[in-house]
């Protein structure tokens, strides 16, 4: 009996290691900052990326890949923290908890729209217009900007528009399966690369 639970229980681990993202090794010294509880560290996470580097996420779902070309020379410190928690599982399993006809948000912990990493980011603003397929950092207006929740605009912003600075780091190349997105659901994985 014991030989069998162990062989059950280091299944269940190996089973658990294959659903990690596998991480590139550009960014195999990416840690995070520390940990203080589930889905919670104590600050934003340490640089590892540079400007220069080309990267793009995949945000896996039932409905299949979401392709996200992220844009670290305009937003470096929300791609930075973007990465590290993508390639340490943080969204794994995490729902979207908005889906409206312009917009979708998920990387809530809470899946209620008030969790977060229990950090917030500084304002990285840009002067890309907002357009269907910008992927920008969730806040309040006028309040800080969120250390985990991300949004990907999927029609025009309702008027009269942003009425604050959003961190816009990234573009969807294809939305076909962002249209797809339904509240509650949920994100498989992340995953990165670099080239």
């Amino acid at each position: 009996m014991g030989a069998l639970i162990a062989a059950v229980a280091g299944a269940g681990v190996l089973v658990s290691k294959a659903l990690e993202p596998a991480v590139p090794q550009a960014l195999s010294h990416c840690a995070t900052s520390t940990q203080i509880g589930p889905h919670e560290f104590t600050g934003p996470q340490p640089m590892c990326i540079t400007a220069k580097q080309k990267l793009q996420a995949t945000i896996t779902t039932a409905h299949g890949d979401i392709v996200i070309d992220l844009a670290p020379e305009v937003a470096p410190v929300t791609v930075n923290n973007f990465v590290v928690l993508a390639i340490h599982g943080f969204y794994n399993g995490l729902t979207f908890w908005k889906a409206e006809d312009w917009v979708v948000q998920g990387g809530d912990p809470r899946g209620d729209g008030r969790g977060g990493p229990g950090y917030t980011l500084p304002e990285e603003t840009t002067v890309t217009p907002w357009a269907a397929g910008a992927v920008g950092m969730a806040r309040v207006p006028g309040g800080p900007v969120n250390g985990s929740q991300f949004f990907i605009q999927k029609g025009q912003w309702p008027s009269p528009g942003p009425t604050t600075a959003y961190n816009r780091f990234g573009t969807v190349i294809d939305m076909t399966n962002v249209t797809a997105i339904q509240v509650t659901d949920r994100i498989t994985s992340i995953t990165i690369k670099v080239s």
